[in-house]
């Protein structure tokens, strides 16, 4: 991990994850696996997520539970057990660190790798993974929109920083490009919207309702840098006017 991004994530989060966005080409564009966690039971009961999962002390090694190398092996373990697909860590594609707001249930700070997927058949951990399904990203947004699938905002961020995608290969190849970004929240507006560390808000010390509210957030004429998500309705509707990957 950068020195750059040690500085911005939060020291209060405790712990590491990694997630895997697995990719293949289907018939009408790049598809992604998704796989609802069960109802009744584990983390984020109910929600579509990629594969993933906690760093454990076997994938540190000797090394940093928060390092890059601990998060590959996590993300090739984890894969191989909730999904029974086995991973070259070497072909991950990191491209994202999660740090999540202070109240949220699980506090893990997350690296997001991308792959095309293997050769193999899925085998479901039945404690794990309720259902999984290969998606557009699209498809995967249109469904939350309509209420039908829940996602939580970095897997939404995820689907809709991919949803442009033509193909697996310039998915990864774009993702290669850049550089792994940080997302550091902030829950504001009773939990309605997140707001991300280049957001001017994100350490505004004035109320957001104080604002002109005449003038949209998502609007053209809306000051400053923003990068949101804006979850008081559905769709929900993400800023990002810094124009820098997702």
């Amino acid at each position: 991990m950068s020195s750059e991004l040690e500085s911005l994530t939060n020291p209060a989060a405790v712990g590491a994850a990694a997630t895997v966005v697995l990719l293949r080409d289907g018939e009408r564009g790049p598809e992604v696996l998704l796989a609802e966690r069960p109802r009744d039971r584990g983390s984020f009961p109910g929600a579509w997520v990629f594969p993933g999962g906690a760093v454990d002390a076997a994938d540190a090694g000797r090394g940093p539970v928060d390092g890059i190398d601990a998060a590959r092996r996590a993300a090739v373990r984890e894969t191989f057990e909730e999904v029974g697909l086995v991973l070259d860590g070497d072909e991950l594609v990191p491209f994202s660190h999660w740090t999540p707001p202070e109240n949220s249930p699980k506090r893990l700070t997350t690296t997001f790798f991308a792959v095309r997927v293997p050769d193999g058949e899925l085998r479901l951990a039945p404690d794990e993974v309720a259902e999984a399904a290969w998606l557009r990203p699209q498809d995967a947004l249109d469904r939350h929109a309509a209420g039908s699938m829940t996602l939580w905002p970095p897997t939404w961020v995820t689907l809709h920083g991919l949803s442009h995608a033509a193909s697996v290969d310039e998915a990864l190849a774009e993702l290669r490009g850049g550089e792994v970004q940080p997302f550091v929240g902030k829950v504001v507006d009773e939990d309605n919207m997140i707001l991300w560390q280049e957001d001017d808000e994100y350490v505004a010390e004035h109320k957001r309702e104080a604002r002109d509210p005449s003038v949209p957030d998502e609007g053209p004429d809306a000051d400053g840098n923003r990068h949101r998500l804006m979850m008081d309705r559905l769709p929900w509707i993400y800023v990002h006017t810094l124009g820098a990957g997702f």
